[in-house]
């Protein structure tokens, strides 16, 4: 039995490949190439399509398509899709497991080498722009603690409560306390965590430690389609979900009891479908609030990449629709020449 890529990944800090952070040497480095957009515009379908053409390894950059309880609400390829290509990073992890950018990214590369190994182009693929951004640039990172202080950091919220915890972080943390909201659960349970766990504040890591950038050529993908046509995409990808059965997977997962905080349940249309099975919501209206926290989701990650990607990067091709299979003539070529020629 293969082991967990939980349990596997390597974690490459900055200091030891500083040479692969030269720009002198960039051109020399392995090609992998990123389908990024927002929900709902096709991204899946294009990396499949260039996984077959190129003998590709897509591989998820999506934080809730790791997770296995969720393969509907998180749009994971289907199997006839996985079964076509080598898909890696998909449906492996528990409902409770937590991800770092930093933890992703260290298994995303590991997945990048392995399809080298087999001569395979890595095709990174998924809404989650931090992820991409850790794995290309790197990321200031701080060690992982264990599972009881993570209990003792949600005892210790839940006995203080909200107002007196965030002044409990304030005093352990106060750089990192004056940056985040008093609202942002996680980041904050995460500062007090680090700094019980190590002594030493969340923000004292992030200075002195680092990711270290992935030592590949990255080309960016983009599909952007206009707002007006992706919101209707958006409603009706919902409603095939709810057919598909969404409904019996958030039951699923509300019994098996996942932390209130855990990433799991911010996947669009859990917390709507959950109160519908409690009777606060009608079908009717839960479908209707997940729809719009859809398109709510799809403009976030559309202005990201805008700002982020559009702006900042060099190798990149945009696409102002969503992906069919006329685009191809467009995009293969381009993919073509990235891959064969070295300066990309």
């Amino acid at each position: 039995m293969s082991q967990d890529p939980i349990d596997r990944a390597p974690v490459r800090h900055k200091g030891l490949v500083e040479q692969e952070r030269d720009p002198s040497v960039k051109a020399d480095l392995p090609p992998a190439v990123v389908v990024a957009g927002p929900t709902a515009s096709g991204k899946s379908g294009l990396a499949l399509r260039l996984a077959e053409a190129f003998k590709g390894t897509v591989i998820n950059a999506d934080s809730l398509q790791v997770y296995r309880d969720i393969p509907l609400l998180s749009a994971q390829p289907g199997k006839e899709e996985q079964e076509r290509v080598p898909h890696r990073l998909y449906g492996f992890a528990d409902a409770d497991a937590r991800f770092t950018a930093a933890h992703w990214a260290a298994l995303a590369e590991q997945e990048m080498q392995a399809a080298e190994l087999e001569g395979r182009l890595p095709i990174l693929t998924g809404g989650t722009g931090l992820y991409l951004k850790a794995l290309e640039e790197g990321l200031a990172t701080a060690p992982a603690v264990a599972p009881e202080t993570r209990d003792s950091a949600r005892r210790r919220l839940e006995d203080l409560g909200r107002e007196a915890f965030v002044e409990e972080v304030r005093e352990l943390d106060p750089e990192t306390a004056r940056r985040l909201h008093p609202n942002d659960t996680q980041r904050l349970l995460r500062a007090w965590e680090v700094a019980r766990e190590t002594g030493r504040s969340l923000s004292a890591w992030q200075r002195e430690t680092s990711l270290a950038p992935a030592p590949w050529r990255f080309f960016w993908l983009v599909l952007l389609p206009p707002r007006a046509e992706l919101g209707p995409v958006c409603d009706q990808r919902f409603l095939e979900m709810v057919d598909a059965g969404a409904l019996e997977e958030v039951r699923r997962l509300i019994a098996l009891e996942p932390p209130e905080d855990a990433t799991i349940r911010k996947a669009v249309g859990v917390r709507e479908l959950a109160a519908h099975l409690d009777g606060a919501l009608s079908l009717e209206a839960a479908i209707q609030a997940a729809q719009q926290a859809t398109r709510r989701y799809a403009k976030r990650q559309t202005t990201w990449l805008r700002t982020q990607v559009l702006r900042h990067k060099q190798n990149v091709h945009l696409e102002q629709t969503k992906f069919s299979e006329s685009a191809e003539g467009r995009i293969f070529p381009i993919i073509r020449q990235f891959v064969l020629t070295p300066h990309g």
